[in-house]
C-alpha cells in the first residue's frame, strides 16, 4: 500500500478538485448514466461556483487525499441530521491510485472527521449500478433503502447506504 495523508480542502483547492473529478468523474459514470447524464450532472456539481457553494454556504467539508503531496482523491460530507448523522457527499481517487489502498485510507479519514464533529453515523447514495457499492459494503455500509432521484430530465437510481461509526479509527 502507497503511503497516504489526509488535509481539509479549502476554496484555493477548487482547481485541483476539479481536476481529480475530471480524471475519475467520466470513467466512473459514462458506462453507467451515459454521456449527457454525465455531461449535465458534472456542471452542476463541479462548476467553480457549485463547489464555492458547497464549502461556503452548504457547509460541506472537503478532505483532500495526497500520495507524496500529490493530491490524488477527494471526499466531501455535510451533517444531515441533529441525531448525528452526515452524508459523505462524494468521494473519488483517481484511476492511477485506484485499487491502492488510497479510497479506503480516504474513507476512514471521513468517517472520523464525522466522529471528531461529534457525528455517530455516515450516509451516501451509491448509484445501483455503481461496482463502488461493494467497496461500501467491505468497509461495512448496509444498503437502507433504494432511491429515484429526479434531476432535471434525468434520474439518480441510487441505494442509501449507511454505517453507525464507534471509536475514532487510529489504524489509518
Amino acid at each position: 500500500m502507497l503511503g497516504f495523508t489526509t488535509r481539509k480542502a479549502t476554496t484555493a483547492d477548487i482547481p485541483s478538485i476539479i481536476e481529480v473529478q475530471k480524471q475519475t468523474w467520466w470513467v466512473t459514470y459514462e458506462p453507467i448514466i451515459g454521456k449527457e447524464q454525465c455531461d449535465y450532472m458534472f456542471e452542476i456539481q463541479y462548476a467553480e461556483s457549485s463547489l464555492t457553494h458547497q464549502m461556503e454556504e452548504e457547509g460541506h467539508q472537503f478532505i483532500l487525499l495526497l500520495s507524496n503531496e500529490t493530491i490524488c482523491g477527494f471526499a466531501s460530507l455535510s451533517r444531515i441530521s441533529d441525531k448525528g448523522a452526515y452524508k459523505l457527499h462524494k468521494i473519488y481517487v483517481t484511476p492511477p491510485y485506484q485499487g491502492s489502498g488510497g479510497g479506503r485510507f480516504l474513507l476512514k479519514a471521513a468517517e472520523n472527521l464525522v466522529r471528531e464533529l461529534g457525528g455517530s453515523e455516515l450516509k451516501l447514495n451509491v448509484n445501483r449500478m455503481n461496482p463502488a457499492r461493494h467497496f461500501y459494503e467491505r468497509a461495512g455500509y448496509n444498503i437502507l433503502h433504494t432511491v429515484d432521484i429526479p434531476l432535471g430530465e434525468f434520474w439518480m437510481n441510487d441505494y442509501v447506504m449507511g454505517r453507525k461509526l464507534g471509536e475514532i479509527d487510529r489504524s489509518s
